[in-house]
């Protein structure tokens, strides 16, 4: 049996391809001109393969060394074609590809995009890299042809986008000698795809910039025209780039469809010369938080595509995109070898410097730019601050934190420490949720002082502060962790002294509840840093954040720290008066003093630690109350 008369295999899609597909043809998308970047865009990337394959197997490229990208048109066909030369498919590279999504992020993708409409589900296809599956937005059929470079067999691929595909091998006579070519069966309402106008304009507004030429034959049996010369963008000077092209660019490489918030572009000369152009993008990456934290800066050698699976920069800039394009990298090394590279050693250190160096001109120049930058990616940015202790100061300048007393606005650790109070000696801080910090009772004392306090609500806030931080010698210390030592700061309105006898009696009820409470505490004390509350709940000094040792035992590693301070304010007029009860009720006065605990344990933001018996407790106070 011949290769012709192989009969087709029938597959159906992976179940999240199948439902993608049906979201992407049945929603209502305001540019649809977004599918054919990204086949030109794969396109590319196929060429730059064979490139990068051709340096150790010349052969590959046979008696064809350059790389194209052709445009068909067949109007009266209803047919659009993208055409390359590239390194091409075999039968089950094809089964891989273009059957399954083999990125992270596929169900969160489905989920927004199921609800998107209009703009928003534009910008949702590129920033989530559908890449080819978007043909389906203007094709009622797509055909893959395909033969690998230096195969000498070829294959078809064929869907409707309805769920199912076939796959089936091709007479060589019918496919392409090398390379992928994808025939698009247009809609009605796609026909203007067919038009060399509106072909010519999308290519030059999104994919001019792909260093691989692209040309156009406008209808069957014409010659191609090229309507883009290949040059790639980062070699060209930084003063012939116009803004749109930097956005056009930074879309490809990054799959997304906002703008760059900054654009990073230079050529290094000297012991290391290379090329890096990057992006700050606008809006977070679909995957900033997945848990491998890889970055997405590309690697080149000499413009040859190498690998985006290099850490060109740290863990905690990976919503950074863009490439490097190195002179000095050997082209025949291999892609394990450049992992331990010196030279790439030098590169990263050199690029990691001039995207923090420019970050930092830019939180000079314009600030209102970079907190929009920070209120997007600090949370990330600040992972540095526990990783990378050589730059740690330089992240420590450009760290921007929301305070107790910056009325909803960014602060950084210089306006903070200006605004020092007279016999402070650190930087405080709390750590929590947002929507519950700014009426922490933890705070009070430091509000009736005046003193700024660090409203950190991000998870990884819990993990740089405890790495020995400090900021001009002023070590960060949490304000619900061990003593406040805030009585050398005088109170902005001083209250008189209470009569001693008072404090006598205080003192002996905050023994009392000591004693009830037992080991569910580690200590009882009277504290400083309230002034409204009655009561809070700290960590002792020789344990975890409060806010720490909650993540750890929600990521199941239990409680383990030692159990933690209550802290009962002498002052305030409920304490005061349980104080001067007689010993007579010992009932109610041990109900008082576990309720006053499990009062601490909600404004904590806990439950009641046994609420069966808060509940009878309670019971028992209003029967007390209303006899």
């Amino acid at each position: 049996m011949t290769t012709a008369e192989a009969a087709p295999e029938s597959r159906s899609f992976e179940a999240d391809v199948a439902k993608l597909l049906h979201l992407m043809v049945h929603s209502i998308y305001s540019d649809k001109d977004v599918f054919l970047r990204e086949l030109i865009s794969n396109a590319a990337d196929a060429c730059e393969k064979l490139r990068y394959e051709a340096v150790t197997t010349p052969a590959l490229l046979g008696d064809d060394p350059q790389p194209r990208i052709t445009l068909a048109i067949d109007a009266e066909k209803r047919l659009l074609t993208v055409e390359d030369n590239g390194i091409g498919m075999s039968r089950d590279e094809m089964v891989e590809a273009l059957g399954t999504i083999a990125r992270s992020g596929t169900k969160a993708f489905m989920d927004r995009l199921e609800a998107a409409q209009g703009a928003e589900g534009a910008q949702l296809i590129g920033q989530f890299g559908v890449g080819f599956y978007s043909a389906f937005m203007v094709a009622e059929r797509v055909d893959v042809i395909s033969r690998r470079a230096g195969s000498d067999t070829a294959a078809i691929w064929s869907s409707d986008g309805k769920g199912a595909y076939t796959v089936a091998p091709i007479d060589l006579d019918a496919a392409p000698a090398r390379g992928t070519r994808v025939v698009l069966h247009l809609m009605e309402d796609a026909t203007d795809y067919t038009e060399r106008f509106t072909l010519e304009r999308t290519v030059k507004a999104q994919s001019g910039h792909v260093p691989v030429p692209i040309s156009i034959i406008e209808k069957p049996g014409a010659e191609p025209e090229q309507i883009a010369d290949g040059a790639a963008l980062w070699t060209r000077p930084k003063s012939e780039i116009t803004k749109d092209e930097y956005t056009d660019f930074y879309r490809s490489v990054a799959g997304q469809f906002d703008e760059p918030a900054l654009t990073v572009h230079y050529r290094a000369e000297g012991r290391q010369e290379y090329s890096a152009l990057v992006f700050v993008p606008e809006t977070r990456p679909f995957d900033l938080f997945d848990p491998d934290r890889k970055g997405r800066v590309k690697l080149y050698v000499k413009r040859v595509f190498i690998t985006d699976d290099t850490e060109i920069l740290p863990r905690y800039l990976r919503f950074v995109r863009g490439l490097v394009d190195s002179a000095d990298i050997p082209l025949n090394v291999s892609r394990e070898m450049i992992q331990q590279s010196p030279i790439l050693a030098a590169i990263k250190k050199g690029v990691t410097n001039r995207v923090l160096g420019d970050l930092e001109k830019l939180a000079q120049s314009d600030a209102e730019a970079f907190e929009k930058i920070w209120e997007t990616f600090g949370a990330v940015i600040k992972e540095g601050l526990y990783e990378d202790f050589e730059r740690r100061q330089q992240l420590l300048s450009l760290a921007r934190f929301k305070t107790t007393g910056s009325a909803g606005k960014w602060r950084t650790l210089k306006d903070y420490v200006g605004g020092l109070k007279e016999n402070q000696t650190a930087i405080y801080y709390i750590v929590g949720d947002p929507a519950r910090l700014e009426s922490s009772p933890q705070l009070e004392g430091f509000r009736a002082r005046g003193i700024e306090v660090l409203l950190l609500s991000d998870q990884v806030d819990s993990f740089w502060v405890t790495a020995g931080i400090d900021h001009e010698g002023k070590p960060f210390k949490s304000v619900t962790q061990g003593a406040a030592d805030l009585k050398l700061i005088p109170l902005t309105d001083a209250k008189p002294e209470e009569p001693a006898e008072t404090k006598e009696t205080v003192t002996a009820f905050i023994d009392f509840v000591k004693s009830t409470l037992g080991e569910d505490v580690s200590d009882v004390r009277a504290s400083d840093r309230l002034t409204t509350s009655a009561v809070c709940l700290v960590a002792p000094e020789s344990g975890m954040d409060r806010q720490l040792e909650r993540l750890l035992a929600e990521a199941g590693r239990g409680n383990l720290g030692p159990k933690p301070v209550l802290e009962i304010n002498p002052r305030h007029d409920l304490v005061v008066a349980l104080s001067g009860l007689g010993e007579g009720d010992s009932v109610f006065r041990e109900d008082a003093a576990r309720l006053l605990y499990d009062e601490a344990r909600v404004l904590d933001g806990d439950k009641p630690l046994d609420p069966a018996a808060f509940s009878e407790r309670l019971m028992r106070i209003i029967e007390r109350g209303i006899r």
